[in-house]
């Protein structure tokens, strides 16, 4: 089903004009509004940490404060790369695949709950979501002498509880986080499990819903 990208404008203004106005009638929380961007790296751990080996990862998101206490919504986008040895074969690629690289793109979203200690706050999250995982694949044509490379798509659902702490510079603030991620299903015959490692910042745009 296709989205038209002109019906999508008008809702996202409606929404933000709706959410100004509940703004004007309740006090204004100091962490309403933030964007998010970080990175860092993903630890495997478990059967993954067998075949996969931490890299790089970067995550995008906001936080969004409901209500007046520390609740917050969470949804947000992560990108982890892990070094990838594939021993295991089948038909189509029938070869082992040593120092490859396995993707994820997984949307996780998460209800958590910060504590703001003067220039420190403190938060919590757990969150729900999915996406997929693309790990390599290589078939060999030995009469003609050719290699292909190839991704699989592993489809995974994600439970993922995580923690951070965060320290105000003025207009944004920086945060240190980690997680667990549980994989809803197997890579290469073995559960996926990781602990991710965030660092980066969060702008806070709060006086927007004054």
């Amino acid at each position: 089903m296709k989205i038209s990208f002109r019906k999508i404008v008008p809702c996202v203004f409606l929404l933000l004009l709706a959410m100004r106005s509940f703004s004007q009638d309740t006090p204004l929380r100091p962490d309403k509004f933030y964007t998010m961007s970080g990175f860092g790296f993903s630890i495997p751990t478990g059967g993954s940490n067998d075949f996969m080996r931490p890299k790089f990862s970067t995550t995008i998101g906001v936080n969004l404060g409901l209500g007046n206490s520390g609740l917050f919504l969470y949804p947000k986008v992560s990108l982890h790369v892990f070094g990838y040895d594939n021993y295991i074969t089948d038909p189509e690629f029938n070869y082992q695949l040593t120092q490859g690289r396995a993707t994820t793109y997984l949307l996780n979203v998460a209800l958590g709950y910060r504590k703001i200690v003067s220039k420190f706050s403190f938060y919590s999250y757990l969150g729900f979501g999915g996406g997929f995982i693309l790990t390599p694949r290589l078939a060999v044509n030995a009469g003609t002498n050719t290699a292909m490379l190839n991704n699989k798509t592993n489809h995974m659902g994600i439970i993922e509880p995580g923690a951070g702490i965060e320290y105000n510079i003025g207009g944004a603030n920086i945060f240190l986080e980690s997680s667990f991620m549980h994989g809803l299903g197997d890579i290469g015959g073995q559960p996926f499990n990781a602990v991710p490692i965030t660092i980066g910042i969060k702008p806070n745009l709060s006086k927007l819903f004054n």
